[in-house]
């Protein structure tokens, strides 16, 4: 028998949210892991909100949202009001009940900054990594360094010379004819207007520059998850730096090894690296100039190891660039950026982690 094409609409439903949700979904498995990281943190929202006055978004709402942005790719914080304003799973993990109104995305955003402030990115990171390590998932001697671009929010048009004061109207504000065709462009001599920490950088010889910031990741290499990241200024020798800098913050005092490409090939960089007790484990550059890494390292199979598993990094930063959206920064500033960049490596090592422990049923 053809059923019916009903179009009647009931006025209540009596199944609850949770009953919705799938047993073996994975966002269940990424919100226990959430949740138990947002307990950490709440004597830390309560020194970042005020006593009196209206009550604002709660944090933890806040964070799982953005959460949510990051997991699905979601391009706004105006699209992303209307996914949870329709999406029952949404609600379900941000904790919103199902008549709850959605919020207005410039209030979204202006609470937002409050996190910005309270640096909440770094500690949501480490308490994902407290987890991590309580389940044995964490190496504390084995490590890998690596860097990557992040496209800053801002066109070569916006790039002018550095004390100038161009106000010469436009036929066309929103998307002005700017011919710097012959004109020579440097970091020395131009800034952008719309993001002035943006420095122009490629990534090559034969590649074009294109307005950036880096970002840097280290890597343990027992699990592959994020354990430190940080967003510089793009310079020629940032990589390095931070990475010197991510493991002189390592905790301990033992002997570790540390891997990467051959742009970390450098004698200053393998002597930094000795002079904090790590054994260089970067991958040989012999092209142009003899090797800083000589048979005394090479020799041992750890070495061959570290090289098989620096690989890894490149996941970090493509599932970031792809998923997480950070191919090209929907934010501005270096500071704004740089949030969302550890945030993002945050979110990654909750997905992987719930991977790594399954996903058990309730």
């Amino acid at each position: 028998m053809r059923g019916p094409d009903d179009r009647h609409e009931e006025f209540f439903s009596y199944v609850p949210l949770e009953a919705r949700v799938p047993k073996d979904h994975p966002l269940r498995a990424i919100r226990r892991l959430v949740d138990a990281a947002l307990k950490e943190l709440s004597p830390r929202f309560d020194a970042i909100y005020a006593q009196t006055g209206r009550p604002s978004i709660p944090p933890e709402h806040l964070l799982r949202a953005l959460l949510l942005q990051v997991l699905f790719t979601i391009r706004s914080e105006r699209q992303l009001m209307e996914q949870l304003d329709y999406n029952l799973l949404y609600r379900w993990f941000v904790g919103l009940r199902m008549d709850d109104p959605v919020w207005v995305p410039t209030v979204f955003s202006k609470n937002r900054e409050r996190l910005l402030a309270g640096d909440i990115a770094a500690a949501f990171l480490a308490q994902i990594l407290a987890q991590a390590k309580a389940r044995d998932l964490l190496s504390t001697e084995h490590f890998t360094v690596d860097g990557t671009l992040i496209e800053a929010w801002a066109s070569q048009k916006s790039l002018r010379p550095i004390g100038s004061d161009d106000k010469e109207p436009s036929a066309d504000p929103g998307n002005p004819t700017v011919d710097f065709r012959g004109e020579k462009r440097s970091n020395a001599t131009h800034r952008s207007t719309t993001d002035p920490e943006a420095r122009l950088y490629r990534k090559g010889n034969g590649k074009e520059s294109k307005l950036s910031y880096a970002g840097h990741v280290l890597m343990e290499n027992r699990s592959g998850l994020a354990v430190d990241g940080r967003l510089t200024i793009a310079d020629g020798t940032c990589e390095r730096e931070a990475a010197l800098a991510m493991v002189e913050e390592l905790p301990g005092s033992h002997l570790i090894t540390v891997g990467g490409d051959k742009g970390y090939d450098t004698r200053d960089f393998v002597e930094g690296l000795r002079e904090r007790l790590a054994t260089p484990h970067v991958a040989c550059n012999t092209s142009r100039r003899r090797s800083a890494i000589d048979g005394r390292t090479t020799r041992h199979p750890g070495y061959a190891i570290s090289q098989r598993c620096r690989k890894r990094v490149e996941e970090i930063f493509g599932w970031m660039k792809t998923v997480g959206g950070l191919r090209k920064t929907r934010h501005r500033g270096r500071e704004r950026v740089g949030w969302m960049f550890t945030f993002t490596l945050a979110v990654y090592d909750v997905a992987r982690m719930a991977r790594l422990i399954g996903s058990p049923a309730g």
